[in-house]
């Protein structure tokens, strides 16, 4: 069998070698048995299989990529990922050294972005008591009229106290989530800053 595909490869780079001398491009293969092909076309059970580009002196002069298998291919998609994030990694890195020149200034510049998201939830906590002191008064209003009276001859109740109610219950818990999301954003930048930290110290060699 070696013979037979040794001599199909001979006759097939006699064949390849005539045609690049022509001006033709000329092909090796070898297939995962060890069969090598040479033609000016490679067939088709050939095409998922590496290919070497000959030229007339019969020496490489380039190469075509087989099919890969699927492994290979999250291989490269593993890498490629990795590439990647080491490109982002290089940039932030760039980008900390070119802003800071201390670790204080970091902690000074964390500081006064949490003071801005402090300073928001405490205007909008003190918000929230008027609110809900407005909410307390309008319910204990609401609640001399029917259906909320136990009195069975009280007046049926505004409708207008209804929206009020309404509108003040809504307001609170649109600022309430206001209030969480300072609160969360507060935790991000803390976390975000503490990172800038440790990175700087590493790049810069900092214990």
């Amino acid at each position: 069998m070696r013979i037979r595909s040794l001599l199909i490869g001979l006759l097939g780079f006699a064949v390849s070698v005539a045609s690049a001398e022509t001006g033709d491009k000329a092909y090796k293969v070898v297939n995962e048995d060890g069969t090598i092909y040479y033609g000016d076309s490679v067939p088709p059970e050939y095409s998922d299989y590496e290919k070497e580009v000959l030229n007339e002196h019969a020496v490489t002069i380039d190469r075509i990529e087989g099919r890969k298998s699927e492994e290979e291919l999250a291989a490269e998609r593993v890498a490629e990922k990795m590439r990647r994030q080491r490109e982002l990694q290089l940039r932030a890195d760039k980008a900390l050294l070119a802003t800071y020149l201390s670790i204080e200034e970091i902690q000074m510049h964390r500081d006064r972005r949490i003071e801005l998201f402090q300073a928001q939830s405490r205007v909008t906590e003190l918000y929230l008591r008027n609110l809900q002191r407005q909410l307390d008064k309008l319910q204990r209003e609401a609640s001399r009229f029917a259906p909320y009276s136990s009195d069975p001859d009280a007046e049926i109740i505004d409708p207008e106290l209804i929206s009020d109610i309404t509108v003040t219950k809504d307001t609170i818990q649109r600022h309430e989530g206001n209030l969480a999301k300072f609160q969360n954003e507060e935790e991000i930048i803390l976390a975000r800053f503490a990172g800038d930290i440790s990175r700087f110290k590493s790049l810069k060699g900092i214990e």
